[in-house]
């Protein structure tokens, strides 16, 4: 990708002189025409998005105004003066945020009095920060946990508050997304309570419709600034298959080499070099992982080296976190193995190299990935290195759909019931609601109202609803789905807290006899004690990882919508996902080959969520060749390669959604298969398929036709995540039985991936949570059969029961 140039621009003329000073201090003397034009909305009071790439200044676009506004108000002879609020998804980059506020701000001494307020920040300080910090950095669950519900103590703060910055805006999507907005409604409401009606500054990665996400986010209108007028190096963007092996996996299939093992390779090569590099993983093991075998690669080379290189992600304590971050931005460490917190914009300039072992799940990651390297102007490498997938595979084959394709836009939806009904709550808590606000908190509002009154969570006095509960309301809403309290991982013999897992992730990631990793140092997990929520581990030193299967059946509660294709049917709308984790696999590290199973012993869990479903009949069966022997197969092979698939289409991860397919399932008396979402009351994923789904199953029948394998394999409709072992599959059979539905699929319905709707959070982003691919489900199968005996296919998503709701 070349290089480009930058155009300059002045400052607006009502930026104050000092601010101007100081940023010239800094060493920029000119802004970049889009920051201009960013601060020029800002001070005439429109709430702004400024969607530009990465490192192209977006902060001093929003710092700028904020700075100067900040000095009016401290010359203000009465009060507190003004104040800015600034909120990102991750505790990192609020204090990489701080750290940059404070050197930028020096020249203009204790007029500008910035501090991070989050669950690290000690005691002591809180109270100092509530009374005199005029720039508090947090993130939206201690704005949801600890600065809401607690408006009185806040209230000169909230009165003087001028602007909230949003940072890294793009990371709200799905029902985290839906969750933060809702929060945000709750902020704008209290404000409005104290005679403050601030404006509102986001930054966000490159995005499809910026404005309209901005939007659907602050629930305000929002002007958009996309022209990046940023200069940039040039860019190297390697697309890296891994090798076949001379191994074969499940059914016989060849397997490749795991992109974990080639990504730990190149970032041994990279750091041997002394070249600066991130490897960017999808999920915590992963990351400690791909650092561990670099290390010990490291360490046959020079001992010293293998010291250079880490692991970062969620979970770990908070001073460790801190460690690392000091130590990769003074150079300390030349490698790192992160999930994605560092996609975000921590500032890790210097780098020359990132590696992104699997796609990210969307292009908007996979540009914000490869846009930490070069951040100095200097040229930089990026390499894509993908793992055996469907979707992975075909982007590797098919680089038009990384390289000619735009971004995707943002998938939220805040009159989610699941999601609105806790809010409701808090907001009434935090001061009772009345009938002017129903407007603020959207159409969904007036209908929960009366459910949440029966539920008798709420209870209407005179023109108003008050909370009737002692327990606080805002614990109602777990704004990350992590779906209970986290699950604390403990040594056995020391009793030291190692750190911490989310609740609907223990199932699968800290049950009996897992594999657990932290700060390179391997654990098998001892015990898991759900009531307590506590996971006992003790160290050791297995050969293997494991991976935990289950089974799903799913029923169908209410039909949406429902269209014709030709002699099938696609169909919208709500179901209920029973799922429980029954087994684990143990595997060979590098080679993935299965050593054994072992059966588990824990609860079921059940979802209600919003799925797309197709099906079939049998005269389209009969025109596919697919008869009553491989029908199981060839609807279990489509399902996997789907889900592999909609990434492409729907702003979601393929842990994010889950799927079932049953040669005749009781529900709709056909062949059917189901993708839905992994989240109560559903995310916007199924939503975005259905309306994508001629596009969207196109992909997945190319994507099986075109892979070179006989019989099936990953890169196609193999799943990681299958309960049934992979079995039954039938890749012929699938083929054939896409590209009949495909014949009667409506001509006028617009093929093309994106169409507004919304999305989701991955490890630290849904920001600061745990990596998607921890959260999910393992693996997956469904218990019903088929009048002809064949069992039913399926893939589980991470979805766990929702909060108290209608």
């Amino acid at each position: 990708m070349p290089p480009r140039a930058g155009r300059h621009a002045v400052w607006p003329d009502r930026i104050r002189a000092e601010v101007v000073a100081a940023v010239r201090a800094a060493g920029i003397e000119h802004p970049w025409a889009h920051q201009a034009r960013a601060a020029e909305h800002a001070l005439d009071g429109d709430s702004v998005v400024v969607a530009t790439g990465t490192a192209s200044g977006k902060s001093l676009a929003y710092l700028t105004p904020v700075l100067s506004t900040l000095l009016d108000g401290a010359e203000a002879p009465n009060g507190r003066g003004a104040t800015a609020l600034y909120l990102a998804p991750t505790k990192a980059l609020a204090a990489d945020q701080c750290r940059s506020v404070k050197e930028l701000s020096q020249p203009l001494g204790h007029s500008v009095r910035a501090a991070v307020y989050d669950g690290d920040t000690p005691f002591e300080e809180r109270e100092w920060i509530r009374q005199y910090a005029n720039y508090v950095l947090t993130n939206p669950d201690m704005l949801h946990r600890g600065i809401l519900p607690s408006h009185a103590r806040w209230s000169s703060f909230l009165k003087s508050l001028k602007y909230v910055v949003i940072d890294e805006c793009h990371t709200y999507r799905g029902v985290f997304g839906s969750h933060v907005a809702q929060v945000l409604r709750r902020l704008r409401r209290l404000c409005a309570r104290y005679g403050a009606s601030p404006v509102f500054l986001l930054a966000s990665a490159t995005a499809a419709e910026p404005a309209g996400a901005a939007r659907r986010l602050t629930g305000l209108p929002v002007v958009e600034v996309a022209d990046d007028a940023s200069p940039r190096g040039e860019l190297v963007f390697a697309l890296w298959e891994p090798p076949l092996t001379e191994l074969h996996g499940e059914r016989g299939a060849p397997v490749r080499r795991t992109a974990t093992a080639e990504a730990a390779d190149l970032l041994t090569d990279l750091t041997v070099q002394g070249v600066r590099s991130v490897t960017f993983v999808r999920s915590r093991r992963g990351a400690e992982l791909i650092s561990v075998i670099a290390q010990e690669r490291l360490a046959e080379v020079d001992r010293s080296l293998a010291r250079r290189v880490a692991a970062y992600r969620g979970g770990y304590l908070p001073e460790e976190r801190r460690a690392l971050e000091r130590a990769l931005h003074s150079g300390e460490l030349l490698g790192l193995a992160a999930t994605n917190a560092l996609e975000l914009g921590v500032d890790i300039s210097g780098l020359d190299a990132v590696v992104i072992a699997g796609y990210p799940g969307t292009r908007a990651s996979l540009w914000q990935q490869a846009g930490r390297a070069g951040r100095s102007g200097q040229g930089a490498l990026a390499v894509l290195v993908a793992r055996d997938d469907p979707l992975d595979t075909f982007l590797v084959h098919h680089p038009e759909a990384l390289f000619d394709q735009p971004v995707e836009s943002t998938v939220l939806d805040p009159d989610n019931p699941y999601v609105l009904a806790p809010h409701l709550c808090a907001a009434a808590e935090e001061l009772p609601l009345t009938e002017e606000d129903l407007a603020l908190f959207g159409p969904t509002t007036e209908e929960l109202l009366p459910q949440l009154e029966a539920a008798k969570l709420l209870r209407r006095r005179t023109k108003a609803w008050h909370w009737t509960r002692r327990e606080r309301a805002a614990d109602l809403a777990d704004i990350r789905g992590g779906g209970g309290r986290p699950v604390q991982v403990v040594e056995a013999g020391t009793g030291r807290l190692l750190g911490t897992v989310d609740a609907g992730a223990a199932h699968t990631s800290v049950h009996e006899g897992a594999v657990h990793l932290h700060q390179g140092l391997t654990y098998l997990v001892r015990s898991l004690d759900l009531e307590d929520s506590v996971a006992l581990v003790e160290q050791a030193s297995p050969t293997y990882t494991t991976v935990a299967r289950d089974t799903t059946s799913i029923s169908v509660l209410e039909t949406d919508t429902e269209i014709p294709w030709g002699e099938g049917r696609l169909c919208f709308g709500s179901v209920e996902v029973t799922n429980q984790v029954v087994s684990f696999l143990r595997r060979r590290v590098i080679t993935g080959e299965v050593l054994g199973e072992t059966k588990l012993d824990l609860p079921p869990r059940t979802l209600r969520t919003r799925a797309v479903w197709w099906t079939v009949t049998e005269d389209q069966l009969d025109r596919a060749r697919v008869d009553p022997e491989i029908l199981g197969g060839a609807l279990h092979a489509a399902e996997h390669a789907s889900i592999g698939m909609l990434p492409l289409f729907a702003t979601c991860d393929r842990w994010d959604i889950g799927g079932v397919s049953v040669p005749l399932h009781p529900d709709t008396l056909l062949p059917t298969v189901f993708v839905y979402d992994g989240h109560p009351g559903g995310a916007g994923f199924a939503e975005r398929a259905f309306h994508t789904a001629r596009a969207w199953l196109t992909a997945t029948r190319q994507a099986i036709a075109s892979c070179e394998c006989d019989a099936g394999c990953p890169s196609c409709i193999q799943s990681p995540k299958c309960g049934n072992g992979n079995d039954p599959l039938h890749k012929r059979g699938a083929v054939r039985l896409l590209t009949v539905l495909l014949e009667g699929a409506p001509k006028e319905e617009a093929a093309v991936a994106e169409a507004p709707v919304e999305e989701s959070v991955r490890d630290e982003a849904p920001p600061g949570g745990t990596p998607v691919g921890e959260t999910s489900a393992g693996g997956t199968s469904a218990g019903e059969t088929s009048a002809g005996g064949t069992s039913a296919g399926a893939e589980a998503a991470s979805g766990r029961p929702g909060p108290p709701g209608p």
